[in-house]
């Protein structure tokens, strides 16, 4: 097993940079998930550890080896793609063989590697089969178990599960992490959905044009965002954010926005007594917003003009799509609260969950 180190990582393509001097360390065993929009620079960066792509500047070492110059094949690294990528002609035992026939492995040994393989992903009755008498999530398996069979020290996951459908999806997100806790290896999984990064990582590294935004656990990056970027991408339905100023009168902060003005919790107010008479950003998120008819205990709020769009009965929730001035939000509010479209509504907002950046520079004012 081995740990990942990036340091000062750089990748050009001609006057385009992929991945901006980037630097990071997965820890041996950890489950890193790369994450963020479609272009981001994620899958070079990986594709740069995988060997791929050769980097323009910076080291990656794999352990305590630098791997910049090593070839792929010497680097003990198994890597998953989005496309499944198996011989149809082959069934799905020689599939999982393959690779170690071509490294001339004993017959007796890729047996006993491959039926073990087989077995941790459930697959043992399909190693007859050919692809195409597959399903979806098996294919996916036995790309997964084409690389367990190797034995490496690091599993590179490119976007494994964008082929699936939602169900299924659900399905492979939980078997992956399973996965992890049994064969006790690095991870670094690639991925634009963040719902997957939230439920599978240890840790989480946020991408957006080639540069690392933020690296640390889920719930620190849903928590504390260090920007607005992070604060958008992370979570579903995402934050909303509303353009304000912040206002002192007396001893309190006020947010002001277009269409309301609420104050901060004393025991934030120093936070923002440096930021009086600026523009920011104001953040909630859905679940922070509630029917003033169903607050939790103990939580305090603000009341908010807003207008009801749409409802949407969830069951166990409501999303109510809200305007406030110029702007569209989201609330995710008790299932017994009674909205039409159209209502002119009070929304009590949760004061101790908001997030307020600095307009300009977009980071987080804490």
């Amino acid at each position: 097993m081995a740990s990942v180190t990036y340091k000062n990582v750089v990748k050009q393509f001609g006057d385009v940079t992929a991945v901006s001097d980037t630097s990071f360390h997965v820890e041996d065993k950890e489950f890193l998930v790369l994450v963020g929009p479609s272009g981001c620079g994620k899958t070079t960066a990986l594709r740069l550890l995988a060997g791929l792509e050769e980097i323009t500047s910076g080291d990656i070492s794999i352990g305590d080896r630098i791997v910049n110059d090593v070839a792929p094949k010497d680097r003990d690294i198994a890597m998953v793609f989005q496309s499944y990528a198996l011989y149809p002609h082959l069934s799905v035992f020689d599939n999982l063989a393959f690779g170690l026939k071509l490294r001339k492995t004993p017959k007796a040994e890729i047996k006993e590697r491959v039926e073990e393989a087989a077995e941790i992903l459930g697959i043992t009755d399909l190693l007859e089969r050919k692809p195409r008498q597959l399903s979806g999530g098996q294919r996916q398996r036995v790309a997964v178990g084409r690389a367990i069979v190797r034995d490496p020290k690091v599993f590179l996951f490119d976007e494994p599960l964008s082929n699936l459908d939602a169900k299924l999806r659900v399905q492979m997100r939980a078997e992956i992490s399973k996965l992890h806790k049994k064969l006790a290896t690095t991870f670094v999984y690639v991925t634009h959905d963040q719902v997957e990064a939230m439920t599978m990582a240890t840790r989480i590294a946020v991408i957006d044009k080639g540069a690392l935004l933020q690296i640390d656990t889920p719930q620190t990056l849903y928590d504390t965002p260090d920007n607005l970027f992070v604060a958008g991408f992370i979570g579903s339905p995402s934050m909303n954010f509303f353009p304000a100023k912040l206002r002192k009168d007396g001893a309190k902060v006020f947010v002001d926005g277009e269409n309301f003005s609420v104050a901060m919790p004393e025991s934030r107010t120093a936070t923002f007594e440096g930021h009086v008479g600026k523009d920011v950003i104001f953040g909630i998120r859905p679940e922070n917003i509630h029917n003033p008819d169903f607050i939790p205990p103990n939580t305090k709020t603000e009341l908010a003009p807003a207008k009801v769009d749409v409802t949407e009965l969830m069951g166990n929730e409501i999303f109510l799509h809200l305007v406030s001035g110029d702007v569209a939000f989201v609330a995710r509010v008790d299932p017994r609260s009674e909205y039409n479209a159209g209502d002119e509504i009070q929304v009590a907002l949760d004061m101790e969950s908001v997030h307020v950046f600095d307009a300009e520079t977009e980071l987080a004012i804490r």
